[in-house]
Formats: C-alpha cells, structure tokens, sequence
C-alpha cells in the first residue's frame, strides 16, 4: 500500500490510545505495554500483565489487534499478551527410594514431578533441541532429526522457537505465510515433506531483525504453540533459540517438555556451554534425552582422510560425565551444508547416505529415551508442591 511509508510507532500508539484496559486506562499510556515493534508494514507488540489477571485482559489484546489490523498501511499484526510471574527456585525433586537424589541420575527425570506449563492439543509430546551456545548446528540437527522420526512412522511437527535467527523457512524450502482458521484466530501450520511446521520467519521478511525483549520473546513463542492448529502430532521438536538466558529458562520452565535433546561441538568451549544447558533443564526437571556430537569429524571429498576439526569425542566423554546419553556423532560434511542452503535437508535429499543414516541413528536414541521417560511419568505419582 502507498500509506505504509508512513506507518510509524507513534500512529500505532495513538490508535491503541483508543483501546481501554480493564481499569479504563488508554493503553497506549498503560505499563502493561511493554513494547511496539513496526517494520515493512507490520505491526508486533506486547501486553505484560499480571497471571491472574490474564483472563481479563484478553478482550483488550483481542481489542488491541483489531484496532491495529485497521491503521492503514498496516500489512499483519500480532499482539501477545504475556503473563509473567516470579518464579520460585524449582522444589527439589524426591528422591526415588533406590536413588542418591542428585541431579543427574542419568538425567531422565525418574520419579521427579512432570514438567507443568503449556500443554498444545493434538500434541502427545513436546521435546525441545537446544544448545548452550549458536553456531554448533541445532537448527539443522531439528529438522533432520524431526524427518528422521517421521520416517519411524511418527506424525511430527516442528516450531521454529528461535526467535532472533529463524532458520526453518530456509532448511524447509518454505516461504509462504501461514493461513488462519476461518474466526481468525488460530494460524494453520505449513506444511512440507510430511512435517507441519511454524516459525515467526513465515510472517517476517528474511532480513527484518527481530529487535524484541525477553517477555516479547515468550509471548509470540507461547502463541506459536497454543495459537497454531497443531495436530494430530506424536512429536513436536522445538527448534530454542540458543544459550541458557531468560527466554530460554522462561521456556523450559512453562512449556510442558517430555524432553530436551542438546546439541554440541567436540571442542572444550561448546562443551562448557552444553554443560550449562543440560543444567538448566535439569534445573527445572526436564528430563536430558541425550547429547549429540555435531560436526563431529570432517572427511575428505577427495581423498577420504579424515580430520578432527573441532577434537573429537569430546561431547561423547562429557554425556558420560554427566549420566546423561550420548545419541550419536554427526559429521561434518560439504552435503549437509549443500542440501541444508538448498531446503531439501539431507534426511529427504538423500535418505541412503551415511549422513542421513546418521541422524536416523540419533532419533532412535531420542524416540527410546522418550518412550522411557512417557512410561515413567505413568508410572509415578505427580507431587505437586503449591
């Protein structure tokens, strides 16, 4: 449209002036407002309320979106609402009558409390891919591994949770943007080589920085879930943003994750930072299904040699450490990266290859890590400590 140069955030704030909140005040002056974002014609922003009062407020972020979806020049716009509560130290978890305790006993969360939060219908398992630090390949590993337990017969789903690198429209070959249900209100996930898939890339230009705070970053991450029709899914991967900050303890302590896989380089620093993500999750008592050694060791398209870029072994040594499983080493290879740029990941471009063998070896690990931690959780009472 010819108007859109002239949205800015100022006219967004003057039109949410006429929004009421349910004490009467304009929200544009609220400090439940926590921040407007506009860009190439859309409009993000976030109303941070308190839990208890997130019913009532509803109506006002509903009100909200209407209000801005009707400014001219305004092409799509989203508003979250965010509950924040202050979370207390995580109760220890009981200790099962033959164990010591400790937090690692293997980190399968064995007679600990089920991880309480968002719970998405249609879905039977939420798990989450995660690494302590960017740039060790957690975004490829998801999508191969998602393809890897698809090929096992499993119905699966992937939500590109990364909020500030979003990778899956380009590892998918997916650029369109997603539909909505015919009230408007629930976005209908993509789909491609037998995944459903969503991620804030599919309703943001490629190049457009994602310039949002930590309670911004839960909000549309929490509306990803519960706001797309998922389903019906056995598994849905979570692709994390990466580290162990707030958004990413945020996430782990108010989704309800059957599980978390983490993935590192050999090397000693990618290995620190893995340590402190299986902690993290242990932290908030969500089971470790396991550790994978990507780029693991380089071979040679010419003469076969291999060589150890990043060491070698090192997160396999570290899994073990920690009483954690180690699920399996992946290469380092030219055709990953190929088939990855090209979004015809390496599980579907070609599935007969030792690469693609090898991420169908790690979802072995996960998919038996996640059958025990299911039978588990049947099995255990649930202790809720209120």
């Amino acid at each position: 449209m010819s108007n859109t140069a002239e949205l800015s955030e100022d006219l967004v704030r003057s039109t949410l002036a006429t929004v009421r909140t349910p004490e009467g005040v304009a929200l544009s002056v609220s400090p439940a407002l926590s921040g407007v974002v506009v860009t190439s014609g859309k409009v993000y922003l976030s109303i941070n309320v308190d839990p208890a009062q997130a019913r009532a407020w509803e109506g006002v972020r509903a009100a909200a979106e209407d209000a801005v979806k009707a400014v001219p020049g305004v092409v799509s716009a989203l508003v979250t609402l965010t509950a924040e509560r202050k979370m207390a130290p995580p109760a220890p978890a009981p200790q099962a009558a033959h164990g010591h305790g400790h937090g690692h006993g293997h980190g399968h969360g064995h007679g600990a409390p089920a991880p309480r939060g968002i719970s998405v219908p249609g879905v039977a398992s939420i798990i989450a891919v995660a690494s302590g630090k960017g740039g060790v390949g957690k975004s490829t590993t998801s999508i191969n591994l998602a393809l890897a337990l698809r090929d096992m017969g499993l119905k699966v789903g992937l939500l590109d949770a990364d909020i500030y690198g979003p990778s899956v429209p380009r590892l998918s070959g997916v650029a369109q943007k997603p539909e909505t249900t015919e009230d408007g209100r629930t976005m209908i996930p993509l789909e491609n080589f037998g995944l459903q898939l969503m991620s804030i890339g599919f309703l943001v230009e490629e190049d457009t920085p994602m310039i949002w705070r930590g309670p911004m970053v839960m909000s549309a991450i929490s509306q990803m879930l519960k706001e797309v029709k998922w389903g019906p899914l056995d598994v849905l991967v979570v692709d994390m943003p990466p580290g162990t900050g707030d958004a990413q303890l945020t996430m782990a302590q108010q989704v309800n994750l059957a599980g978390a896989v983490i993935v590192s380089t050999p090397q000693d620093l990618a290995l620190i930072d893995a340590r402190r993500g299986v902690a993290m999750f242990e932290k908030v008592n969500i089971p470790i299904l396991g550790v994978v050694e990507n780029m693991s060791h380089f071979i040679c398209p010419h003469c076969g040699g291999r060589s150890d870029i990043f060491g070698h072994g090192g997160a396999h040594a570290e899994a073990d450490k920690m009483g954690v499983p180690f699920l399996g080493e992946i290469p380092l290879h030219m055709r990953i990266r190929e088939m990855s740029d090209a979004g015809l990941p390496i599980v579907v471009s070609d599935p007969q290859s030792p690469q693609a063998t090898a991420y169908r070896h790690v979802a072995q690990g996960v998919k038996a890590a996640l059958d025990r931690v299911t039978s588990s959780s049947k099995q255990a009472p649930r202790i809720v400590i209120e």
